[in-house]
């Protein structure tokens, strides 16, 4: 089944085309409701109590952990998917000669990490090239053999949502001893991710785009072997006991239990924490798959019109349905955006795409707006 335009439920002006969520997102009613009564705990700080700093992190925890189908335990709060992939990059042993592999224009925030890290170990990070058939799992797999230490990867390239079958490479992974790391900061919230079937060892969202919530909210992933690991940083809430504030000088070396060890300090953050739930509480009711299927009938639509000014997009198969590029050998004008963004219709050029990333306050008229407006630009 597919769901009806949410548009209500966001603050988006008659008149204007917003099909930019791989950006950032539209913030929701809900969301804003929830930061502005959290503004008010601050005016009042008498009002917050000791369990203020662990009970609605801990829910915010548990929300993601239902998101993508894993424990609790298994759940950090990081302030963005750079922070997340630097512990990743932190615990994964890695050996002189050894390869980590990632796409040709990966996101920065996958590559920077590997690639320290791999200096330190004088090891090689091995680009996977853009398949011109769009199959990047095939391309992925040709990559990973004996020499892998480490398979970073996204779950769809964030330039125009080219997909990834991350089950399959989980296991090929597994097979030669490799770690996955995925960022998942341009599919959770809207493409079904299941921890148990994929069995990454580290996944890393930042929580802005399309995971609704605000700016410097994140999550991350740690698999059980990883969770003993060491963290970024030492901070006091992530020690065990540091819930008796008398007691925070009887220094520990024990960490709270699961992946908390690797939460960022003041991760109880008054007012970024309850709109992140707000947020995922809205994911949760509107249901991942359900989003899925609603989107990818704007995405194909948007592919039928592409094709039809001679844009270049990935075959469906191997596509994700919320995100798409439309490519143009060469690349696009840098006015093209600012001249449809002027016209109230908002995407992006990254690389040689004009990548447009809807959600459910898009209706198939944004679809035709975009298209009408873009050709004569070309």
């Amino acid at each position: 089944m597919l769901l009806p335009s949410q548009r209500h439920l966001f603050e988006i002006p008659d008149g204007v085309t917003y099909l930019n969520c791989a950006y950032m997102s539209p913030q929701l009613r809900s969301v804003r409701a929830a930061g502005e009564a959290a503004l008010g705990m601050k005016a009042q700080p008498w009002r917050l109590k000791s369990d203020d700093f662990f009970t609605h992190s801990e829910a915010l925890r548990g929300l993601f952990a239902r998101l993508v189908g894993t424990d609790v335990e298994g759940v950090a709060l990081v302030p963005s998917a750079s922070y997340g992939m630097g512990i990743a990059a932190a615990n994964v042993r890695m050996r002189e000669g050894q390869r980590v592999v990632v796409l040709a224009e990966e996101f920065p925030s996958n590559y920077y990490p590997w690639r320290e890290a791999a200096r330190r170990a004088r090891a090689e990070v091995v680009t996977v090239s853009r398949p011109e058939d769009g199959d990047w799992t095939r391309a992925v797999l040709a990559q990973v053999d004996s020499r892998c230490a480490v398979v970073a990867v996204p779950h769809c390239h964030w330039t125009d949502g080219a997909w990834v079958d991350l089950v399959r490479v989980g296991e090929r992974a597994r097979q030669v001893g490799a770690a996955l790391a995925v960022d998942g900061t341009q599919s959770v919230g809207t493409l079904p991710f299941d921890v148990k079937a994929i069995r990454p060892d580290f996944l890393v969202c930042a929580g802005y785009k399309w995971l609704m919530g605000p700016y410097s909210q994140g999550y991350l992933y740690v698999a059980p072997q990883y969770r003993d690991g060491q963290p970024l940083e030492h901070n006091w809430l992530t020690r065990l006991g540091s819930e008796d504030f008398a007691r925070l000088v009887d220094y520990r070396d024990a960490y709270q239990p699961g992946a908390r060890r690797f939460d960022v300090g003041e991760r109880s953050n008054f007012q970024l924490v309850p709109m992140a739930a707000a947020a995922l509480k809205q994911l949760l009711e509107w249901d991942v798959d359900a989003i899925q299927r609603t989107l990818r009938t704007l995405t194909e639509r948007i592919a039928q019109g592409a094709r039809r000014l001679q844009l270049e997009v990935a075959p469906e198969a191997h596509r994700a349905g919320h995100l798409i590029g439309l490519r143009r050998r060469g690349g696009y004008a840098p006015v093209v955006a600012q001249r449809l963004a002027a016209q109230d219709i908002h995407v992006s050029v990254r690389g040689e795409n004009l990548r447009v990333s809807p959600h459910l306050y898009n209706t198939p008229e944004d679809v035709d707006r975009l298209l009408a407006a873009l050709a004569p630009l070309l």
